[in-house]
């Protein structure tokens, strides 16, 4: 049997401190999916995510497309348009998503019923 170090050492290329690295947190799987579905300006995501702070959307926006997971189109007008989209790389995380909403869904109850927000 292998045996699996509780905290693996990010230059040891583990696969789920990998994944973990750009997808993981609070806020980079709710984009993604709210990209996916359809929301995909800055304001929008805002409103979508009533919980993220401008600089945090900011910043985890910046990540995934450092990641590769987004591009972000800058239109030449005024006011401003910012468009995001997934990219290829973006669009293979998506069956991880999926999984985790299903999860959830499967898994609210449980919860609720514990008190846990």
């Amino acid at each position: 049997m292998k045996i699996i170090p509780l905290a693996p050492d990010p230059d040891a290329q583990c696969p789920v401190t990998l994944c973990l690295s750009v997808i993981g947190g609070k806020w980079k799987p709710v984009i993604i999916f709210c990209i996916v579905n359809g929301v995909d300006r800055f304001g929008a995501l805002q409103r979508a995510i009533p919980n993220v702070t401008k600089q945090m959307l900011t910043k985890q926006l910046r990540e995934l497309e450092a990641d590769g997971l987004v591009t972000r189109t800058v239109y030449p007008q005024v006011p401003p348009r910012v468009d995001y989209a997934l990219t290829d790389k973006g669009r293979s995380v998506l069956p991880v998503i999926e999984a985790m909403k299903a999860w959830g869904e499967a898994n609210i109850y449980t919860s609720e019923e514990t008190g846990r927000s």
